[in-house]
């Protein structure tokens, strides 16, 4: 089984030989500031680190869609120092005497570092609020009726034939008037509609009829009409 040759990435050693320069910096300063010892070792790895946190808070921030203003302030800080070590040590800053203002920032970075990284830390994630959609009514299925034949009609005797009557034609006036077909009114035009005569009779003091509902919701009068007997009830 070959293996897949490794390829150097220019990104990352440029980014290795970076982090080695400031690291240098940082630690030439702090040493020329009177941190000694493993303490001077310290004090780049505390810059980098905020640097690194302050930048991982930013893009978790922006994606979750909440303001980053606190993880830039940070972010800022601890580019500034960084910033500012690598042009200190460029030869500006005589390093065997070094100022007492820059002895006193550096002797302060460990609080403030200390300050950064808690808040980065210990601030509660954002969280997205759950969106609740509208549940689609089941439609329960139809159940289909079975009727098996009964063994025992074959036994029973036929009935006897009956004369066929002459047929009666209906009269129109005393004939019944067609029942109109049931309209299917979704449930949240219903409620909408609760909503609407709610307000008209608080309004007006007075139930809302069909006409106004029908104009109100902009429905079909056969729409209304159900809407109304649902209403009523």
């Amino acid at each position: 089984m070959k293996r897949a040759p490794i390829r150097v990435d220019a990104v990352l050693v440029q980014a290795v030989i970076a982090g080695a320069l400031s690291f240098a910096h940082l630690h030439d300063l702090a040493a020329a500031a009177g941190q000694t010892g493993w303490k001077a070792w310290a004090y780049p790895v505390s810059v980098d680190l905020l640097l690194v946190a302050a930048w991982h808070r930013l893009r978790t921030l922006r994606a979750a869609g909440v303001s980053a203003r606190s993880a830039w302030t940070w972010f800022t800080v601890a580019l500034a120092a960084s910033l500012g070590a690598n042009v200190a040590t460029a030869g500006l800053l005589d390093l065997g005497d070094v100022p007492d203002w820059l002895r006193i920032l550096v002797a302060g970075w460990p609080a403030l570092a200390f300050l950064g990284g808690t808040l980065l830390a210990h601030t509660p994630a954002p969280t997205a609020e759950p969106t609740t959609a509208a549940a689609d009514p089941v439609e329960s299925p139809a159940v289909e009726t079975v009727v098996e034949p009964d063994d025992t009609a074959e036994l029973e005797p036929e009935p006897a034939p009956v004369p066929a009557l002459p047929a009666v034609e209906p009269d129109p006036a005393t004939e019944p008037s067609p029942v109109p077909p049931a309209v299917a009114v979704p449930p949240a035009l219903v409620a909408h509609a609760r909503k609407v005569a709610d307000d008209h009779h608080s309004r007006t003091g007075s139930p809302i009829d069909t006409d106004t509902l029908r104009a109100r919701l902009g429905v079909p009068p056969q729409m209304a009409d159900a809407i109304a007997a649902q209403l009523a009830v």
